[in-house]
């Protein structure tokens, strides 16, 4: 099993997107939810085309950075996270996350909420010089599991997250939240859900279905 962090294990959607409006606001940028669709890397890789003027991209990388710091306390696990990882790992099934948050406050987030220990490895935006929807993160981590790509299911919450799975052969479920998916990304996706319990349910479906085959 292969996560997704941001929006998929953990409600940060509401404080990323307040975060990027706090650092753009003052440039004349405008951030709505239609910004997670291809967010897959770290924010120098996504800034330039919010800010106008490409000078102040700097400054509006510090207001978002300092915005996220001081409000890092509203991140908190979706319900029933805890359960599924405790399920997962008791049947044996190995899991992994693939993020294109920064190693440092992605690492700070998962041993905040006592997470850590569920994952067996963890690919960052940071860790390689491609991002999402590169499928390179997601091929490290089948070559640190030993595993193909049959043997791997994946949630994520983003159109990169879709098109970084299908590049690798790998079933991806895509956690639509409120946004509106577009024809060609829904059609490449294994399941299309609304809400990250409806992919937890199938993710334990899928599992309880290897189990019996």
């Amino acid at each position: 099993m292969v996560f997704d962090l941001d929006g998929t294990l953990l409600d940060s959607l509401p404080l990323v997107l307040a975060a990027i409006s706090h650092a753009i606001e003052p440039f004349g940028g405008r951030a709505t939810m239609d910004i997670f669709a291809t967010l897959g890397g770290p924010p120098e890789r996504f800034m330039p085309a919010l800010v106008k003027d490409l000078s102040q991209v700097p400054t509006a990388l510090r207001r978002m950075e300092r915005y996220h710091a001081e409000n890092t306390h509203r991140i908190q696990p979706f319900a029933g996270v805890a359960d599924l990882l405790d399920t997962l790992s008791a049947q044996g099934v190995k899991s992994a996350i693939w993020t294109g948050r920064d190693r440092k406050s992605a690492e700070e987030l998962l041993a905040h909420h006592r997470l850590t220990g569920h994952f067996e490895t963890v690919v960052c935006g940071d860790d390689l010089p491609t991002h999402k929807p590169d499928p390179e993160g997601l091929r490290e981590i089948m070559r640190r599991l030993e595993v193909t790509a049959g043997e791997m299911l994946f949630v994520g919450d983003a159109d990169v997250d879709v098109l970084g799975g299908v590049a690798c052969g790998v079933d991806t479920i895509l956690i639509r939240h409120q946004r509106v998916i577009e024809a060609h990304i829904s059609a490449r996706t294994w399941k299309l859900v609304l809400s990250p319990a409806e992919a937890y349910a199938l993710v334990l479906g899928r599992v309880r279905a290897a189990k019996l085959s």
